[in-house]
């Protein structure tokens, strides 16, 4: 789970990026103009800042300037689109630049790959009695370690990462074997079997009608 600061001044755009990565396990504070964010970064140690361009009272490249002190990585999330304005903000020292309208899969896909590139993505997963070491790709269940391939591990790191989101077995593939997989989606239903089984996942891992699976973890 990472502290995620969101400045956005549409309010509907600004709650509904909250909500999306809530789900997934993120942390978020939202804020909606420039000059919000230099008292809100006293008060809290974020791990990405998600920030819009065009904001009131102070733009985001001016804000940019303070908070990339602070060892903050920073997305930009904004409507200007030209290769100029890009440029611009990934030369300022943004982490990356998302243009919008955007989908929130490929949000949350930027957003897991800049925390793992400044080292401030998540490194264990618990889900009452089972505990994910993602980073020594081992699942223990009450403790003991569980015997799971590598290809049952990338499925579950795919579920994990996407968690509380519908996932169909297509996107399951592309996430979990690559592009280059040529087997069919029968292969993902076998896999979620095997982990259900070995992890004890069944309440869990949900089959969503006609489309895949879902990682449940809602309150």
């Amino acid at each position: 789970m990472a502290l995620i600061l969101i400045v956005e001044d549409e309010m509907p755009i600004n709650i509904l990026i909250n909500r999306n990565l809530e789900l997934v396990g993120h942390e978020c504070v939202s804020v909606y103009d420039g000059e919000a964010v230099l008292e809100i970064i006293q008060k809290y140690t974020f791990d990405l800042i998600l920030l819009d361009i065009m904001l009131p009272k102070m733009n985001g490249y001016e804000v940019l300037e303070i908070v990339k002190e602070m060892d903050i990585p920073v997305i930009f999330l904004t409507s200007k689109s030209s290769l100029s304005d890009r440029v611009k903000g990934l030369t300022l020292g943004a982490d990356d630049y998302i243009v919008k309208p955007f989908e929130m899969l490929e949000l949350q896909a930027r957003v897991e790959a800049v925390l793992r590139r400044t080292n401030k993505e998540q490194r264990s997963f618990v889900l009452n009695n089972i505990r994910i070491d993602l980073d020594g790709r081992q699942a223990f269940l009450n403790n003991e370690l569980v015997d799971i391939t590598p290809q049952e591990f990338d499925l579950l790191v795919a579920l994990i990462r996407n968690r509380n989101i519908a996932l169909s077995r297509e996107r399951l593939l592309r996430l979990a074997w690559g592009y280059d997989f040529e087997g069919d989606t029968r292969t993902v239903d076998v896999h979620i079997t095997k982990l259900r089984k070995k992890l004890g996942l069944d309440n869990y891992i949900k089959t969503v009608y006609k489309l895949g699976y879902r990682l449940e973890m809602l309150d």
